[in-house]
């Protein structure tokens, strides 16, 4: 596909994209689905209104009503989605900076569209005439739906064990980073019965206290926060509220990859399927081997872990629990979509019912070390050269070569994969090792040719 990468269609608004083109995605959109209303929802960026305004008037230009939602995590507009039986247009770049925007395609069932309808869509797009539109007296009605929130705040509160998380007493320290998560998050902790405390939870797209990307480098704030207050637990989103990273009580991060396999542990039994992608850690590996299940890889980003889910599903496999070590989690049992705060929900379950703190919770899982790197291009021509040199360095490397998303070598010892983002003009490399030394060295040996290349 051309326009939808891992996780939709990104990029610097005004540049890359523009309101014509998402006016463009929303006719394609509407006129494949071949349905009679769409709901549409924004993240809170500063461009989100101009962008669903685009989208709504794509839709209804091709005979499609339109609820609007507002401001929604993505997650809250998959939820609105299912129970409604209506696709839904989400404006959200999630993780990106501010300058960013993107649209995902959901689903009538809340699921983002599988590869498949995406291509279809694609392909409509990018036909010669377009999409074809509707006479003046055939265009579609808008509605302005006021209680998505809340439906998607009830639908959290039903799906999770609320008198075992309630008797824990946990004070939680919530950090939305000013996006979506800020208009949900801290409300559905306090309906749980814990007590909340919150940190750049103002909504604003400015993302004036941090970057929307929750990990280490942005997380400072809530780590002494989580100090400062005595929390038992952290949790940071991301842009659209789809995915939970953790702090735990001393104010310590918990790599995302630890608190996936605290949760995997949780859920997986023999003959069960973890879907994960080419990056998972091997703090998975060791949790889908010690429970006699079986892990299935796939390239990176929501959109292939989602379609594996439903083949894996299809032939008969149960999936208890997807995603990635990045905070984007899925329970298929639940949905088959990432959900920062029932992710994170989940994971107050497993404290409450080990009546254990975090730190020890993820203490088996958190013996490994990772590294990763962006090492970013300026032109189509410098990220064909750095590829080039990946690949070199890859093939000539003395390891176990895995190429289903980039390059991955497998030294035994650790591990290191180098790839180009599917958002951003970046190449990433994430390596992992028992030491942050030995991680380092491996990361050295796919991201050194990579500064090559671009110092050239």
């Amino acid at each position: 596909m051309e326009l939808f990468g891992s996780s939709g269609i990104r990029g610097v608004v005004g540049e890359h994209l523009t309101p014509s083109v998402v006016l463009e995605v929303a006719q394609a959109a509407g006129t494949v689905l071949a349905t009679d209303r769409v709901a549409v929802a924004r993240d809170t960026r500063l461009t989100g209104r101009m962008l669903t305004d685009a989208a709504a008037s794509g839709l209804a230009s091709v005979g499609v009503d339109v609820d609007r939602l507002g401001q929604i995590p993505t997650p809250g507009l998959q939820a609105y989605a299912e129970s409604e039986g209506v696709p839904g247009v989400m404006v959200t770049a999630s993780h990106n900076p501010p300058e960013y925007n993107g649209i995902k395609l959901v689903g009538s069932d809340g699921v983002e569209l599988p590869r498949e309808r995406l291509e279809a869509v694609e392909e409509a797009l990018l036909g010669e005439d377009g999409a074809p539109t509707v006479a003046w007296d055939e265009t579609g009605a808008t509605a302005t739906i006021d209680s998505a929130r809340e439906r998607y705040v009830e639908e959290l509160l039903a799906a999770t064990d609320s008198e075992t998380v309630a008797a824990a007493d946990l004070t939680v320290a919530l950090d939305p980073g000013h996006g979506a998560g800020a208009l949900t998050s801290p409300e559905f902790f306090r309906e749980l019965g814990c007590r909340v405390k919150t940190v750049h939870a103002q909504p604003d797209g400015h993302f004036p206290g941090r970057n929307p990307e929750p990990v280490a480098e942005t997380l400072g704030d809530l780590q002494r926060f989580v100090r400062a207050t005595g929390a038992d637990l952290g949790v940071a989103h991301d842009g659209d509220a789809d995915r939970a990273i953790f702090v735990d009580e001393r104010g310590e991060l918990v790599p995302g990859s630890a608190a996936f396999a605290a949760l995997a542990a949780d859920e997986l039994d023999a003959g069960d399927t973890l879907v994960s992608a080419v990056n998972v850690s091997q703090r998975l590996v060791d949790i889908v081997d010690d429970a006699g299940a079986t892990l299935s890889m796939t390239p990176i980003g929501s959109t292939h872990i989602v379609t594996r889910i439903r083949r894996m599903e299809r032939e008969g496999k149960r999936v208890p629990i997807a995603g990635e070590g990045n905070g984007g989690i899925l329970f298929p049992g639940f949905r088959i979509a990432r959900d920062g705060a029932y992710t994170a929900a989940r994971f107050c379950e497993v404290l409450a019912a080990r009546d254990a703190p975090a730190s020890r919770v993820v203490a088996p899982f958190d013996d490994y070390e990772n590294v990763r790197r962006n090492v970013s291009y300026d032109s189509d021509r410098e990220r064909e050269a750095m590829l080039e040199a990946l690949k070199r360095a890859a093939t000539d490397a003395d390891a176990e070569l895995d190429t289903t998303d980039g390059y991955r070598l497998d030294y035994g010892d650790g591990w290191v994969l180098a790839r180009p983002s599917g958002t951003e003009p970046v190449v990433r490399v994430y390596a992992e090792a028992r030491t942050r030394e030995r991680a380092n060295e491996l990361a050295d040996i796919l991201s050194d040719p990579l500064a090559t290349t671009t110092a050239e």
